[in-house]
């Protein structure tokens, strides 16, 4: 059963909850809490339990994050952090002019190539291969072939539907 978690300090945000240990070299699973999953990039150092830990190795396997921190080498370690969370300072990552964060999208309307209004994105849901952008009922791939265009300062995005995509037998 989960532990009831202790209140996150104040300037950390948490990224992740340990949710399980995963093979024999102290591998974790860990469900992130964040769409920066760059944030569980090896090197990167988070918080767990009010201490610092650096992540040695992460990969994605069945839709789940798998990571190994330094100093949690078997899996009796990586069993005694079922249910930790993992924290990083909140703060907002350094992006480039092109790049966005995906709560960013939520509230947008989208419409298609034609000029259709399909309704407002109303959620993102992060998939280890590509986020999935969910209007009503419509779910778009977040890739370039379907997003052609998102703009912010219109309150837009513009995508391509293919046959299927809205429920309709094709």
């Amino acid at each position: 059963m989960a532990k009831q978690p202790a209140p996150t300090p104040e300037g950390f945000v948490r990224v992740g909850q340990i949710v399980g240990a995963h093979g024999l070299k102290g591998q974790v699973k860990v469900i992130p809490l964040t769409n920066l999953v760059q944030r569980f990039a090896p090197g990167a150092r988070l918080r767990m339990q009010e201490k610092w830990v650096e992540i040695r190795d992460a990969q994605w396997h069945k839709e789940r994050l798998l990571i190994r921190l330094f100093g949690y080498d078997d899996r009796t370690a990586a069993e005694s952090l079922q249910w930790e969370y993992l924290e990083a300072p909140d703060q907002a990552p350094e992006m480039d002019e092109d790049e966005y964060l995906t709560d960013d999208l939520v509230g947008l309307e989208v419409y298609t190539e034609e000029g259709e209004l399909l309704g407002e994105v109303s959620e993102v849901l992060m998939n280890p291969a590509h986020d999935v952008i969910v209007v009503g009922e419509i779910m778009i791939p977040g890739v370039k072939e379907f997003v052609k265009m998102i703009d912010f300062d219109a309150n837009r995005i513009t995508v391509r539907l293919i046959p299927g995509m809205r429920g309709e037998e094709s």
